[in-house]
Order: C-alpha cells, then sequence, then structure tokens
C-alpha cells in the first residue's frame, strides 16, 4: 500500500503537471477575491443560478472568518480545477498503455486504485494550502482598497484559517473522486473535464433559475455548503453526510469497474 502511493507520487511529480494545477488554483483565488470584495463593497448581488461563485454579504466579510470567505466563494470553481486534474491522472494511465505495466506489477488491483487515491489526496491538500495562502495574500489588500472593515479578522485567526483550508480539502476531496470515477468508466480525461465543467456551468445553473424546483441538494450546492461550513440551505452536518455519501458510491464503482476491467486491449 505505502509502495503504491509512493509510486504514485513519484510519477505525479511533474513540473507542467503541478505548475498548472497550482497556478490555476492561485489564479482563481486572486481573480475572485478581487471580484468578491469589489462586488460586495457596492452592495450587489448575484442573480440566481450565477455558475461556480457564490459571494458573502457585506456584513459577512466584516467578520472573522471573511478573511477566508474567498475559498468558499470559489469552492465550485476550484472542485472543477480538481476534477480535471484527477480525471487527468486517472486516463493518463490508459491513454500511455501505463495501466498494463502497474496491472502486471501488482495484480491486487484495488492497491494501485488506493495508491492512486492517497497520492493525489496529498497533492489536493498541497493545492488546498497554495489557495489558502493566496487567499490571504489577496483579499487584504483588495479590502483596503475598497474600504471594508477588517478589524474582526484577526480574532480567532488559526482557528479560522484552519476550518475554511479543511472544509475546502474535504469539498476538494469529492470533486476529485469523482473526477477519478468518471475518468475510470471512460477512460478519457476529456469527457470527465467536460461533464465537470458542463454540470456545474449548465446543469446547476438552470435548475437553480427554475422556480420551484429544489436545487439545495445538488452536487455542486452541497459541496459548496462543505467549503463554507455550512449554509442556511444545508447544514454542515447534512451536507459531510451527503458528500460522504458521494465518496463511498464513487469509490464502490470506480474499484468494481476497475478491478473487472481486461486492460490488455
Amino acid at each position: 500500500m505505502i509502495a503504491a502511493v509512493r509510486s504514485e507520487l513519484t510519477r505525479l511529480r511533474q513540473p507542467r503537471l503541478l505548475v498548472a494545477w497550482f497556478g490555476l488554483m492561485a489564479l482563481f483565488t486572486m481573480l475572485v477575491n478581487t471580484i468578491m470584495v469589489t462586488f460586495v463593497s457596492g452592495g450587489g448581488s448575484l442573480p440566481p443560478g450565477a455558475p461556480g461563485v457564490a459571494f458573502p454579504t457585506l456584513a459577512e466579510m466584516e467578520r472573522p472568518s471573511g478573511l477566508m470567505a474567498g475559498l468558499a466563494a470559489a469552492a465550485s470553481m476550484f472542485g472543477v480545477v480538481t476534477l480535471s486534474f484527477w480525471a487527468a491522472v486517472t486516463a493518463g494511465d490508459y491513454s500511455s498503455g501505463l495501466i498494463r505495466l502497474l496491472v502486471a506489477a501488482e495484480p491486487r488491483r484495488w492497491r494501485l486504485l488506493a495508491g492512486k487515491v492517497g497520492a493525489l489526496l496529498i497533492a489536493t491538500a498541497a493545492a488546498t494550502t497554495v489557495a489558502a495562502i493566496v487567499n490571504v495574500m489577496a483579499v487584504m489588500p483588495a479590502a483596503g482598497v475598497a474600504a471594508i472593515s477588517t478589524a474582526a479578522w484577526g480574532t480567532d485567526l488559526v482557528s479560522v484559517v484552519a476550518s475554511a483550508w479543511a472544509n475546502l480539502f474535504i469539498a476538494l476531496c469529492v470533486w476529485g473522486v469523482l473526477g477519478l470515477v468518471i475518468a475510470t468508466l471512460t477512460r478519457s480525461a476529456a469527457v470527465a473535464i467536460s461533464i465537470g465543467v458542463g454540470y456545474v456551468l449548465v446543469v446547476e445553473s438552470l435548475v437553480k433559475m427554475l422556480k420551484d424546483v429544489p436545487s439545495d441538494w445538488l452536487l455542486g450546492t452541497t459541496l459548496g455548503a462543505v467549503a463554507s461550513g455550512g449554509t442556511d440551505a444545508v447544514s454542515y452536518g447534512t451536507a459531510l453526510a451527503l458528500a460522504l455519501g458521494y465518496v463511498t458510491v464513487g469509490l464502490v464503482v470506480a474499484g468494481a469497474v476497475f478491478g473487472r476491467r481486461d486492460v490488455t486491449d
């Protein structure tokens, strides 16, 4: 098991892959924080079905948790990025033919899958850390320019940062597992990425704009609630339970398909 994780980590140490992943996380963090602070300070409100983002109010921004509000605001965007890279790494084993060598070297396929998940969890933790650091660096000057009060941001600083990091990490892990599952089923990173982006930007947005249609239990909404530490519509405990259900079902499906699939063709 440890050997499988170390093997996957070795293959993950590709400068272009990590720079692209971490770079996108940093870019979206800076972009969302800049837009969020300007938007919130102007008293605007997002229209129903706004894709991929959920901005706080001015009062919420001025609370101690406002320092890390950017992470929750862009949770769905971060999720699509994470889904894409988990899918790319998973599908790459099939497109390169490496999967045949891996299965020959380790017939117990569940160890290969567990090793890949473990390595990607470590990489996701690093990506979450990058987003958290860039968030603090971006929101402070942006809030100063927008004249948003930051007096409360130093209160419970360690707790606020740690909880925001943990909540985002959990949400990203679910997104990543979904990318791994779709890539395992389709053997295609392009299909997995298309499904992820299409779902967030099209399906959820359309459902949210429909009247009398419940949208609080959609995937993106649920994982957004996890990243936010709970919302008025979905409690944190309920969101965590749903997230655990998504991960469990996804890994069971991926394990069943991966364990039985013929990889010699």
